[in-house]
């Protein structure tokens, strides 16, 4: 998207520039006099508009408030700023503008809990304005202070940050104290930087951030301003009187939409989006991340000090969802605020290092965490270049080591505190951690760690981990998905726990099938069964935990995701289809093939789920008559001719699927106004019929500047939708035509007797 021109943000800055008129123009809705007392009924101040509130907000319904401001016409009531985030107020506490002109909080007996500054007197009145900013003015209605120069973790549309100024953090999400993070605008070259900090001392460690606003460091390249701007973005504003977009390249979403740009507790700079107003009388989302910084948080930091990651001691960090980072807890240690998971962890038994007794090596395993790595720090030990098993026995029986890390044929034995852990499958290295062995369990001596590919639990076991089957995370037509936790003395491992339903003869016979199918199947895009539970009426399957949800929100959001990634995506689905349709022992056709269906886990890869509860056919059976099943706008039409049905219902549906990837919509949209887009296979065909590919992709510059692959891909999606199933392509060279290995001929129509041909 380019960024406004320069002539945009003049006009932006000279809004800014005459805020006192503004003021001026607002009504004085807090007069002299004027306060608020802290309660569960107590009514805010409002700007004009109504959409922000300056008040009390109470504290996850406890008798505690903060004095602060929000969005108040959304139904999550959003903070945006916060007075007293170290000292709750209590019910009764009270917020005045006195007659002598100071603005201040107070407690029910009388103790000051916060007021702006010492130098703010003379306050005439305050107001809240139409832009979230609150103000004390005048008589002469010049501003005194305001929340907008006294921002805490959050910017505003039409906010300026000036030199030196900063955001600070949350600790965590249940407190409003300040956090481990830090957001300046650099005062020596105008960089926007983002730092950790070492609480309590509040020393800065180096920059895990460092915006690129300048070519140079010449004053005229330095920056003086971050500006908010009304669209929704981020822009640093130099000294030369250029402009530099912070937020260039994002998508900006169709609709109107309320901005913030948050430096959040895990330590990304986010800007966020949410509708106004309601959709058909509901509220259908909630606020999106469109944008943020940086990339990579979990990265190593060139400082290499202790503390400086977005993760706390004794725990690594990889990354989850929109790049968000996820810290783990090594085997054998657990959180040290379990309320915080950016504090950090500690070691559930502490070593006994009493000589005489018990050797080490008799007291603890090895477990392997792959693909981890610790970075240099102070307690380690380099060896010399040992192999695997040499690294681990040296630290196992060194009472003080807590971790062996092998990396490029190197090895480090490291003590506690370790500091900087990330994960990534980039990373060809391991950790192997120092675990206590409980008496009488069989100590593992290849250092390997997890169950079975296909384990046994009890009903007790997953309800427990469930937390009574709490949390909810889908719903299919045999049964509910819950989100687990399994802990055990050396690990701590979410799964999804699906609660089958249909106890009738068919639900019965379909749980046997997909336990026994699924445990003999192996494939990085296949959504892996760790166990099952088999109790009277109570059957369950316990699968690996995918914290990335489903490729259906991650094409539909607000912002378009990438346009490579997608691809990989695509290859990847189309791969673990070949395997179950060919490679298995059993064929198995999934028969619901659909971005629902399809989940992301931690680094982006599509794994296909709910393959078990598909059709099962033996090998000497290739075609078989049944109920119809999938979901609209993806089922295949045999399964409504009175046709057989073999793999080639999979192939339509990912061809549909594939169109979706695409052109990030979704197979029928109702709500198009243009009749002709409304099927996307239908458009899809006549745009690949009239040579208006681009058509399908629009905004999509990333796809626009890769046509020949975007051409490859259509060709091949027209091919799998075919009416006729003899003329869809197998799974098999489906993939192959996607990877260019098989040349792709040109696409019957997918419908010849329908108006589109």
């Amino acid at each position: 998207m380019a960024f406004p021109c320069f002539r945009t943000t003049l006009n932006l800055l000279l809004f800014l520039v005459l805020t006192p008129s503004v003021f001026a123009q607002t009504p004085p809705n807090v007069t002299s006099g004027s306060y608020l007392i802290a309660s569960d009924t107590s009514v805010p101040w409002k700007s004009p508009s109504g959409e922000f509130a300056f008040g009390f907000h109470q504290i996850n319904n406890q008798k505690l408030f903060l004095l602060g401001i929000w969005f108040d016409t959304i139904p999550e009531k959003t903070l945006v700023w916060y007075a007293n985030g170290d000292d709750m107020a209590p019910e009764g506490s009270k917020v005045e503008l006195t007659l002598d002109g100071s603005f201040r909080l107070t407690s029910p007996q009388g103790r000051l809990m916060w007021k702006p500054q010492s130098s703010v007197d003379g306050v005439a009145y305050a107001a809240l304005l139409n832009n979230g900013n609150f103000i004390l003015a005048d008589n002469s209605s010049k501003s005194l202070w305001e929340t907008f120069k006294d921002p805490r973790d959050t910017m505003l549309p039409t906010q300026i940050l000036e030199v030196g100024g900063k955001l600070s953090s949350r600790l965590k999400d249940s407190s409003y104290s300040k956090g481990r993070f830090l957001l300046r605008l650099q005062p020596n070259d105008g960089s926007v930087l983002l730092k950790p900090l070492a609480l309590p001392t509040g020393y800065e460690y180096e920059a895990y951030f460092k915006s690129n606003t300048s070519d140079d460091a010449s004053p005229q390249n330095s920056g003086y301003q971050l500006v908010f701007d009304k669209s929704g973005h981020l822009n640093v504003l130099q000294a030369s009187r250029s402009v530099v977009n912070l937020t260039k390249g994002r998508e900006s979403p169709a609709g109107d939409y309320f901005y913030r740009a948050t430096l959040d507790v895990d330590g990304l700079f986010t800007l966020y989006a949410h509708p106004r107003a309601q959709t058909n009388g509901r509220w259908g989302q909630t606020w999106v991340a469109i944008w943020s910084v940086p990339d990579d948080i979990c990265s190593d930091h060139s400082s290499g000090n202790l503390g400086g990651g977005p993760c706390g001691y004794n725990s690594y960090c990889k990354l989850g969802t929109n790049r968000r980072p996820i810290c783990e807890c090594l085997p054998g240690f657990s959180l040290s605020d379990t309320s915080n998971e950016f504090g950090g962890c500690q070691q559930n038994l502490m070593p006994n290092c009493d000589q005489g007794k018990s050797k080490p090596e008799d007291l603890y395993a090895l477990q392997e965490v792959p693909n981890t790595f610790f970075p240099y720090s102070a307690n380690f030990e380099q060896l010399q270049s040992l192999n695997e098993d040499e690294c681990g026995r040296l630290c196992l029986s060194d009472c003080n080591c807590v971790v062996a890390v092998i990396k490029k044929g190197s090895c480090w034995k490291k003590k506690l505190p370790l500091s900087n852990g990330r994960q990534d499958y980039n990373i060809y290295g391991k950790a192997l951690v120092k675990a206590k062995v409980k008496y009488g369990e069989q100590r593992s001596n290849n250092f390997s760690s997890g169950r079975s590919n296909s384990s046994s639990f009890t009903y007790k076991d997953l309800k427990e981990a469930t937390d009574g089957f709490r949390e909810q995370l889908g719903r299919g037509s045999f049964g509910t998905v819950y989100k687990g936790l399994l802990t055990s003395q050396s690990s701590r491992n979410y799964v999804a726990v699906k609660k089958l339903e249909r106890m009738v003869q068919e639900g019965e016979k379909e749980f046997k099938t997909e336990a026994s199918a699924i445990a003999k199947t192996h494939h990085k895009n296949l959504v892996r069964l760790l166990g099952f539970c088999d109790e009277g009426p109570n059957r369950l399957l316990v699968y690996e935990f995918m914290s990335n949800g489903t490729l259906a929100g991650f094409l539909f959001g607000i912002s378009r995701p990438d346009w490579n990634k997608r691809i990989q995506m695509a290859f990847g689905i189309a791969r673990a289809l070949t395997y179950l349709h060919e490679e298995c022992s059993t064929q198995i056709i999934h028969c619901d093939i659909k971005p629902q269906n399809i989940l992301l886990d931690d680094t982006f890869t599509a794994r296909i789920s709910d393959f078990g509860l598909a059709k099962l056919l033996m090998n000497e059976q290739t075609r078989t008559h049944t109920a119809i099943r999938g979901t609209r706008g993806y089922v295949a039409p045999e399964w409504f001719r009175n046709m057989p049905i073999t793999a080639k219902v999979d192939v339509y549906s990912y061809g549909i699927m594939l169109l979706e990837i695409i052109c990030c919509r979704k197979s029928v949209d109702m709500e198009n106004e243009k009749e002709e887009e409304i099927i996307l296979a239908d458009w899809a065909h006549d745009c690949y019929k009239g040579r208006k590919l681009d058509e399908l992709v629009k905004a999509d510059e990333e796809a626009k500047n890769d046509m020949k692959t975007l051409e490859r891909l259509v060709m091949v999606s027209i091919w799998c939708i075919q009416e006729d199933p003899s003329l869809r392509p197998s799974m098999r060279t489906v993939t192959q035509m996607l990877e260019g290995i098989v040349q792709v001929s040109a696409p019957p129509c997918p419908s010849p007797f329908s108006s589109i041909c």
